[in-house]
């Protein structure tokens, strides 16, 4: 199989003062954090926006999200473009992914359409490992009023895959960019 890995960084951002991904973190921002990441996983790499400057010049493909849709199901939408057999999509916004993130993911991906990360009894979509093939019917499940990830994943069927601690810490408030400060501290 195929491996692209899709930084979703399309949020508004609006709880955190706007523009989330050239937030900073520890003074690098938090896509430079996620392309980082990513790079230990795959040489293909893109990036889901709404719009270019929302993310600024990185040498990686921009995919815009889909404009009929809203959240992250958008830039799962624009992953079709990609040529590859699976995505890893990551939001920007989580800094403390685990290395064995795809590895783990991929284990659990099976006879599954997706493979979702999941800690401290919560499933994490936005984390999540998909059959590019599965992703033509999110025009139906949209069809259908439907927005949410798990939701899709619900749809296509998907394994939970269980991680024992907690690294998908993500950030959405001055609050939780403090945290993560004292985390990396």
């Amino acid at each position: 199989m195929t491996l692209a890995v899709l930084i979703l960084a399309g949020g508004h951002g609006t709880r955190i003062g706007g523009g989330k991904p050239l937030q900073l973190l520890a003074g690098r921002t938090f896509l430079d954090r996620a392309i980082e990441c990513a790079r230990q996983w795959s040489d293909e790499i893109a990036i889901a926006a709404r719009a270019i400057e929302q993310v600024g010049e990185t040498g990686l493909t921009v995919l815009l999200d889909a404009p009929e849709l809203d959240g992250p199901i958008a830039g799962l939408a624009s992953a079709r473009r990609l040529d590859c057999s699976t995505v890893l999509t990551i939001p920007c916004d989580t800094p403390f992914l685990p290395t064995d993130l795809p590895g783990r993911l991929f284990e659990g991906l099976a006879d599954n359409h997706a493979a979702l990360a999941a800690s401290a009894g919560y499933v994490h979509p936005v984390c999540g490992l998909w059959r590019t093939d599965a992703l033509a019917r999110i025009g139906d499940y949209a069809a259908s009023g439907r927005r949410s990830l798990i939701g899709f994943a619900e749809t296509i069927g998907y394994a939970a895959v269980e991680w024992p601690d907690d690294p998908f810490f993500n950030v959405n408030s001055p609050e939780q960019l403090a945290e993560a400060e004292a985390r990396l501290r």
